[in-house]
C-alpha cells in the first residue's frame, strides 16, 4: 500500500475518535500540534523513525513529552500508531484527517492568485463568489504575482480558472495572429 492511503486509512480511525468525543476541530489542532512538535524537534523524528529503537521506549517518550496534553483515546491511537511502526506517517495522517474535517464541513481551500494585495473586504468578496460558483464554502489562501497584470488566478484541487489579464491579452494576441 502507498503511504497516502495508509495514511488515508489512519486518519479515517482518528476521525472516528474524533467524532466519537464530538470535538473534530480540537482533536485535528492536538494532532497537528503533536505532529508539528515532532517534525519539529530533529532528535526527535530521528528518535521516532530509528528502527534500532524498540516501540516500548517510543512510546514512553510520547507518553512522558504529551501524556498530559493529548485526550486519552488519542495518546491510544498514537501508541497504536507506534506499535504498528506507522509513527513516521504523523505529518500525513494530520493532512488527511484535515482534508476529511474539510469534507465534513463542506469546505474546500482555494489558492487565489492576485496582481497586488487585497483588502479583507476584496478577499471576502472573492470568497462569496467562489463559494457561490462552486457550492461550497471556500478557504482562500492569497498569494501575490504581478506577473498575472490584473484579475485572479484560483486553483482548487486539480482545477484551475483563469481570469488574469495576461491570460486574457495572451487570448487576444492569438485571435488577432490567426485574423492576419
Amino acid at each position: 500500500m502507498r503511504d497516502s492511503t495508509i495514511a488515508r486509512n489512519y486518519a479515517e480511525a482518528l476521525f472516528a475518535l474524533a467524532t466519537k468525543a464530538g470535538n473534530l476541530d480540537g482533536w485535528g489542532a492536538l494532532f497537528m500540534g503533536l505532529s508539528d512538535a515532532i517534525q519539529g524537534n530533529v532528535k526527535l523524528q530521528n528518535f521516532m523513525a530509528a528502527p534500532q529503537v524498540s516501540s516500548v521506549q517510543k512510546k514512553q517518550v510520547i507518553e512522558k513529552a504529551f501524556g498530559g496534553k493529548l485526550p486519552q483515546p488519542m495518546m491510544r491511537f498514537v501508541q497504536k500508531l507506534i506499535d504498528n511502526r506507522r509513527q513516521t506517517l504523523l505529518p500525513e495522517i494530520s493532512v488527511e484527517y484535515a482534508n476529511l474535517v474539510d469534507e465534513r464541513a463542506n469546505r474546500v481551500h482555494a489558492q487565489v492568485t492576485v496582481a497586488r494585495e487585497t483588502s479583507d473586504a476584496d478577499r471576502a468578496a472573492i470568497a462569496a463568489q467562489l463559494t457561490a460558483r462552486l457550492g461550497k464554502t471556500v478557504v482562500p489562501h492569497m498569494v501575490v504575482n504581478p506577473a498575472i497584470l490584473g484579475g485572479v488566478v484560483v486553483k482548487v484541487g486539480d482545477t484551475v480558472m483563469d481570469g488574469s489579464l495576461r491570460k486574457r491579452l495572451t487570448t487576444l494576441r492569438t485571435r488577432l495572429m490567426a485574423a492576419r
